[in-house]
């Protein structure tokens, strides 16, 4: 079996084995995937009791990741988050205890509610791989991925992400409410959480490397970059939106779209890869003009259909 056939395989196992606990959101797993391919972090937004927290559980058994979970809380600290130097008086030195964040896949429950103090404690992680405590640097666990939960703003005891914590996550997706078929499913079988705990790794964490650099190597050609940059100059000249999107974002963008063809078995990004994760890319990036908030999706998907393919 080719390499590639092994990749597809793997993957597939992985969609499939998470589509039986997460069910009727398969766009949403696929998404999650895409997200750690692309070697990015995922922030889900949704209200509470929708499968937020058994997703990233599910994700991190199926591909055989060390799994942490912090609840955010008001009180909290960015010493719990990242950890703490405690004086050892049996060996006359201080003595690093890391906190959550040291694991390859951490999740970060109701992330806004905690204060804006705290949430900046990931900032150095997500971005650089690291964190720094008193002078000294320490690397994160590879890979290194952060799912972090946020209830809508409108809740009570919530505090808003500011702009540059945002940017710091590749996708933003919704779960929403099951469809009538899921739902069903679920009342019928009392939840899919106790699933858990039977769920075997489909891959092995040093596999997640070689498939990250096989999603990153998918072709782009120069007429998708074209459109690319249509789409984001299209955001930033918009009188929907305050600013558009940062060369960052553009790049975020095109990482995700190639990984989403390789997630399809295909060698080349097509515009319809692009337009599939623009939504998930954008929405979270840019503040609507009139006030109300981020984009959402239909702010995304008419930008997409006023720019024709070429």
């Amino acid at each position: 079996m080719s390499t590639t056939s092994t990749h597809t395989a793997s993957i597939a196992g992985v969609i499939a084995a998470a589509n039986r606990v997460i069910l009727g959101k398969d766009r949403e797993v696929r998404l999650a995937l895409a997200c750690l391919l692309a070697r990015g972090h995922l922030l889900i937004e949704d209200l509470p009791g929708v499968g937020k927290t058994t997703l990233a559980q599910t994700l991190a058994r199926l591909l055989g990741l060390q799994f942490s979970r912090i609840q955010f809380t008001s009180d909290m600290l960015p010493a719990d988050v990242i950890g703490i130097s405690i004086y050892d008086r049996e060996h006359n030195a201080f003595r690093f205890l890391p906190g959550a964040i040291f694991s390859q896949v951490m999740l970060a429950d109701e992330i806004n509610r905690a204060t804006p103090k705290t949430q900046s404690a990931l900032l150095e992680a997500m971005e650089e791989r690291q964190v720094t405590v008193d002078g000294e640097t320490r690397p994160l666990p590879e890979p290194f991925f952060v799912i972090a939960t946020q209830n809508p703003s409108t809740q009570i005891g919530t505090f808003p992400l500011p702009e540059s914590q945002l940017d710091r996550f590749l996708l933003r997706v919704e779960l929403g409410y099951p469809d009538r078929a899921a739902e069903r499913l679920l009342l019928e079988s009392g939840g899919r959480r106790d699933a858990l705990p039977a769920l075997t790794a489909c891959l092995a964490p040093e596999q997640i490397k070689p498939l990250q650099q096989a999603a990153g190597a998918v072709h782009t050609s120069p007429a998708l970059l074209d459109y690319v940059q249509a789409l984001v100059e299209a955001t930033r000249t918009s009188p929907r939106f305050i600013h558009g999107l940062s060369p960052r974002a553009a790049l975020a963008l095109l990482s995700v779209a190639r990984v989403w063809a390789f997630l399809a078995n295909r060698r080349m990004v097509m515009p319809e890869d692009v337009q599939a994760v623009l939504p998930s890319v954008a929405c979270h990036r840019l503040q609507l003009a009139d006030g109300n908030g981020h984009a959402r999706s239909e702010d995304i998907v008419g930008l997409i259909r006023s720019i024709p393919v070429t």
